[in-house]
């Protein structure tokens, strides 16, 4: 469970950063930020499961 919230926390603080940085008005910024956040979780929850049925 703590490798999730570490997952969301960097996720987070990353797609804020990004979301900062990017060219846009206030509301392209925050969508850019909410939709990197949702990409960092979301490939990182499909990749452990594909992850989880390789017999190691």
């Amino acid at each position: 469970m703590i490798h999730f919230l570490y997952l969301v926390g960097f996720g987070f603080f990353v797609s804020v950063a990004f979301g900062v940085f990017s060219n846009g008005t206030v509301r392209d910024r925050i969508l850019y930020a909410g939709k990197t956040f949702l990409e960092f979780v979301g490939i990182s929850l499909i990749a452990a499961w594909v992850l989880y049925f390789i017999p190691w």
